[in-house]
């Protein structure tokens, strides 16, 4: 379930209906949680460089451009039917500012040194733990000195309740809404299987630690959501 190219399979499929279900499954929340995340990156007016790693459709791009103005920002994905989306809001929202490049982020030929900021926003669950070491490493490379970082994940809740009533809603209701959108329910049933064995963010900011990286753990709201920022020491 780990492999590059199921994974790509994946989102391919659930692209046309992916930024709907993503908001639903997160209760309307995942909005309010790209705001959150970036707030843990300092804000600058400068014209600074912003990596949105595993960008999507594009969803975190408004959040960034309110948080940092003058920001350009390369937008990576290695999902065609994503980028295919993320193309239109780049063309209808964004006026063709946002460079979008199709490669994976394990084997990328972005520049060393080149960003000032990297960002990533509900992906981290698709990674074992090699390919998450990989990622730390990558992260380290294309950021500059003191150049600092923000991953955000849903995650299974630190209240029983709330992860009895997570996992449902998760794991027995949006499949159903998956055949409603795609005629499969599969493909959504995947994404509870993903974020349970994830579980939360705690041993990829280590990961990230262990990397050379200044790391600090964050939740949000009871855990449903958690994630980790920092920056490569200069």
């Amino acid at each position: 379930m780990y492999e590059p190219e199921f994974v790509k399979g994946l989102f391919n499929r659930m692209s046309s209906s992916y930024e709907r279900v993503n908001y639903i499954t997160s209760f309307g929340f995942s909005i309010r949680w790209r705001r959150q995340f970036l707030q843990e990156i300092q804000a600058t007016e400068a014209q600074v460089e912003i990596l949105d790693m595993l960008t999507g459709m594009g969803e975190t791009w408004e959040a960034a451009k309110k948080k940092l103005p003058y920001a350009k920002i390369t937008a990576l994905d290695f999902s065609e039917g994503m980028l295919k989306h993320a193309e239109r809001k780049n063309n209808v929202k964004f006026r063709k500012e946002v460079s979008v490049i199709q490669q994976d982020i394990l084997q990328n030929q972005l520049p060393e040194s080149g960003f000032d900021y990297a960002i990533c926003a509900f992906e981290l669950k698709t990674f074992d733990l090699p390919q998450v070491r990989i990622l730390a490493t990558e992260t380290k490379r294309v950021l500059k000195p003191g150049g600092q970082f923000s991953f955000i994940e849903v995650s299974k809740p630190e209240s029983k309740l709330l992860q009895f009533f997570y996992g449902f809603y998760l794991g027995k209701l949006i499949p159903i809404l998956g055949k409603l959108l795609l005629g499969n329910p599969r493909e959504y049933r995947m994404l509870w299987q993903y974020t349970e064995r994830f579980q939360d963010a705690r041993d990829v900011a280590a990961i990230f630690k262990d990397a050379g990286l200044e790391v600090s753990f964050k939740s949000y709201f009871y855990g449903c959501a958690t994630g980790f920022t920092g920056y490569k020491k200069a």
